[in-house]
């Protein structure tokens, strides 16, 4: 274990301790300070502050650095798709099917052993089973992810995405057909109080969550649609979808009670654009993959029975 032990003096006066701290050593992100000072790790005068705090001469700042937990996910030889990779950043389609990153019980077989066996160097800053995740997709949705080499880059992403800079545009195959060639819905996102494991729209314990919209394809039963995220809440654009009485083909979760046998494993959902800025050379970065063999099959089989 590290300690660290700092006196404030005049040059501190009512900075934020997490952005203070991360300026005062460089290798240290404030996503990093963060963490340590929600784990209690990091105190001002003996006592536990959150990250806001505002530093006021005289405090007496003690940090103490655990020693690395080792990771017991175990890295796996994978036939990645990589789309793009640097000493900072890493672009990969990720196939329908396969779950982003390890949970107690299920360390084997997840985009994060790929990528561990892949490159050494992943950010450390969300924990041992999530090294590298800035965001996720689900298991049963296809395509781009972003994934941060080193913890500068990790902030920097994160940061684009509370800030509503990235470009996040996903392919989907929606039940129905909807009547406007654009929308945009906006309705708040929480855990549905009847089903743990759901979401739902809801103002009880809710963010706020923004999905726009736009018509590709009208078919007899279906809707070829593009949806671009303004926000990224966990099942976002499935519960959205349903919410507005248009779910996603194949969706096990939120689709329609009586499930229609339909060629896909999953939702008919994919992540096809993907935008960012750069983390170290600030230059826009936007990259591009096709809909999996699955989704065009089934687009393929719907138009069949459209004409």
């Amino acid at each position: 274990m590290e300690l660290f032990e700092w006196i404030l003096d005049e040059t501190a006066q009512n900075e934020r301790l997490d952005k203070w701290l991360a300026s005062e050593e460089n290798d240290w992100s404030r996503t990093q300070v963060q963490q340590w000072m929600k784990e209690g790790n990091l105190t001002v005068n003996g006592s536990v502050v959150k990250s806001n705090y505002k530093c006021q001469i005289g405090d007496k700042i003690n940090l103490e650095i655990p020693e690395p937990q080792l990771l017991d996910v175990e890295p796996e030889e994978m036939n990645l798709d990589i789309v793009y990779e640097d000493e900072h950043v890493l672009v990969v389609n990720k196939p329908r099917g396969m779950v982003v990153h390890p949970a107690p019980g299920h360390l084997t077989g997840t985009l994060v052993n790929g990528l561990m066996a892949h490159c050494k160097d992943l950010s450390g800053i969300n924990g041992v089973l999530r090294p590298g995740i800035v965001h996720r997709i689900d298991k049963d949705t296809s395509g781009l992810l972003m994934v941060a080499k080193n913890d500068k880059a990790h902030e920097s992403l994160v940061n684009q995405l509370k800030d509503k800079t990235t470009t996040r545009i996903y392919k989907g195959i929606a039940h129905g057909v909807i009547a406007h060639d654009h929308g945009t819905i906006e309705a708040p996102i929480g855990r549905d109080k009847q089903d743990r494991q759901s979401m739902t729209v809801t103002d009880v314990n809710s963010r706020d969550a923004v999905t726009h919209f736009t018509v590709i394809e009208r078919l007899k039963d279906f809707t070829l649609i593009e949806c671009r995220l303004e926000t990224g809440r966990t099942h976002q654009i499935r519960v959205h979808l349903k919410y507005i009485g248009h779910p996603l083909a194949g969706d096990p979760k939120y689709g329609p009670p009586r499930t229609l046998k339909l060629p896909i494993e999953g939702q008919a959902l994919h992540a096809a654009v993907l935008g960012f800025t750069h983390p170290a050379t600030g230059e826009r970065l936007t990259f591009e993959r096709d809909v999996p063999e699955d989704f065009t099959h089934l687009l393929n089989e719907i138009r069949k029975t459209s004409h």
